[in-house]
């Protein structure tokens, strides 16, 4: 696996192992981003899952949303929840990662994201949409700058041998674009207890082996022909405290739940998804992780988009879309989860049962066929 030694990190524990590793033995394991990765991801579970319940009476509770299937039994939950646990994923990664720009400016967009969010779930009624969208669209555009540093990045695609050079603004054209609709499609998947925590949780995971043991890892790059990223396994690294957060948020918000993360838990995961997705190189994996979580989501941000220029006079002529009519956005309740929950009668267990085995069984088959043939 991947080895890393730590001598040039100014975070805490790498400290201790340079300085006092030779003293007492032990402390030698902060060296290595393994174990580094291990401990966060741990703290994060056990933090999360001990700070939410002497936390969460502090939290706005849950006022239930308009036109949402079963909405009113989360009427009066505590909501927010990813005030808490953002902010124990924020220190951990402190803590552990190296304190290099690109990974403080994704943290500070997440923690801006939570902000945000937590100033939506508290108002009553929300922010305004267009609002949410634009700040969305900001933070996006910063974290996919710090993704590419401002330089020319290698991206490899999908039964592509050899890997492209994209430059920055093509880059952050394209990455702002990709972290704007995973914002939106996990904050939209959130609906169902358990059910957006779990979708992200195990995106994460997979984007986080994929960033520690392939991109990140130089022999097992190049023997798959992709690009080898030298900083994977520390972008690899917060997938990995994320998936414990979620973990411990979860051990509450199964159903029936307890808590909910709301727009402060869900802003923030679905930027970090997209991060991860562009720190991996090939932005085609969103698909691959998190092809539920799209379908679920991001395909109602179609259709509200539809319906917007439908109810618009000029652009309804200007491009004819008054005459189509797609059965699979007229017929279909978005997000999906309501339509089977409606329509079909799955009770939440159900939904959510099956809504994570076919994200867990697509995402291993694609990943295969994206990987080996190329």
């Amino acid at each position: 696996m991947l080895a890393s030694t730590a001598r040039d990190l100014t975070t805490m524990l790498p400290y201790l192992a340079e300085h006092f590793g030779d003293l007492f033995g032990p402390l030698r394991l902060f060296t290595s981003t393994l174990f580094l990765a291990g401990l966060g991801t741990a703290l994060c579970t056990v933090g999360t899952w001990i700070a939410l319940p002497s936390l969460w009476h502090v939290l706005p509770t849950d006022q239930g949303r308009a036109h949402a299937v079963g909405a009113d039994g989360s009427i009066g939950k505590p909501v927010g929840a990813g005030l808490i646990f953002v902010l124990i994923f924020a220190a951990s990664a402190a803590l552990i990662l190296p304190l290099r720009w690109p990974y403080l400016v994704v943290l500070f967009c997440m923690l801006m994201s939570m902000a945000v969010g937590y100033l939506d779930d508290r108002s009553e009624g929300g922010w305004h949409e267009y609002h949410l969208g634009l700040f969305d669209l900001v933070v996006a555009v910063i974290a996919a700058t710090a993704v590419c540093r401002l330089g020319q990045s290698p991206v490899w695609l999908p039964f592509v041998k050899s890997s492209i050079l994209v430059p920055p603004s093509l880059f952050i054209a394209g990455g702002s674009v990709l972290i704007w609709v995973t914002i939106n499609a996990t904050n939209c998947t959130d609906g169902v207890d358990g059910l957006s925590g779990s979708l992200s949780a195990m995106a994460l995971v997979f984007l986080g082996g994929i960033l520690y043991g392939i991109v990140g890892h130089q022999e097992i790059s190049a023997y798959l022909l992709v690009p080898h990223y030298p900083d994977g396994a520390q972008w690899g690294t917060l997938a990995f405290l994320m998936a414990g957060c979620l973990a411990g948020y979860l051990w509450y918000n199964c159903d029936p739940s307890q808590v909910l993360m709301g727009d402060a838990g869900s802003r923030p995961v679905g930027l970090l998804l997209g991060v991860m997705v562009l720190a991996c190189g090939n932005p085609f994996l969103i698909v691959v992780v998190a092809g539920v979580v799209l379908v679920n989501g991001a395909t109602g941000l179609i259709k509200v988009a539809l319906l917007r220029v439908q109810r618009s006079h000029f652009l309804n002529k200007l491009t004819l879309l008054h005459s189509i009519r797609v059965p699979l956005f007229t017929d279909v309740r978005y997000p999906l989860h309501d339509h089977v929950r409606f329509n079909l009668g799955w009770s939440n267990a159900r939904v959510l049962v099956r809504f994570v085995l076919i994200q867990a069984i697509g995402t291993v088959l694609l990943l295969i066929l994206l990987l080996k043939v190329r």
